[in-house]
């Protein structure tokens, strides 16, 4: 048997693991030591700017996205000439369009005019969609032929 393993068969097993834990000890608390003395501080924690990440393509295309919008005016000037004005007491009126997946609500209604002279509905109104969110204002009137028609729209 060599010098090496008969010096370690000769002691108890209990002797051999406190020497292993005395050695291992001084190691653990330099580690530990190392890691307190001027290491991590909240204070002086920074956004790391080296990392950059790209930027993704619009996957809509410019006539895909105007068709969405076109809906999506289509259902709110649906929304906002079902509306009962008197009604609604300054409440907003939710609309939705399962072709687009857009949502928002009309708030901010006014009706103008009378049935002689042609009634117009201003409104504000929201709209989430997949783009984003983003508020505008519109208007739609009532034509001779008593249909409602979309006559301002426009992003605030």
């Amino acid at each position: 048997m060599s010098r090496i393993a008969h010096h370690f068969d000769s002691r108890p097993v209990g002797t051999f693991l406190s020497s292993c834990l005395r050695a291992a000890t001084p190691c653990a608390l330099l580690l530990l030591a190392g890691c307190g003395a001027g290491g991590f501080s909240l204070e002086k924690a920074e956004v790391d700017r080296s990392i950059v990440t790209g930027s993704i393509a619009k996957t809509a295309t410019p006539d895909t996205a105007d068709a969405g919008m076109a809906s999506d005016q289509e259902t709110i000037r649906n929304a906002a000439s079902s509306a009962d004005v008197q009604g609604l007491a300054g409440q907003a009126v939710p609309w939705a369009n399962t072709t687009t997946g857009s949502r928002g609500a009309i708030t901010q209604m006014a009706e103008t005019g009378d049935a002689v002279s042609g009634r117009c509905r201003r409104f504000d109104v929201s709209r989430e969609s997949y783009d984003g969110v983003a508020m505008y204002k519109g208007s739609v009137c009532m034509t001779g032929a008593g249909i409602w028609q979309m006559q301002d729209f426009k992003a605030l």
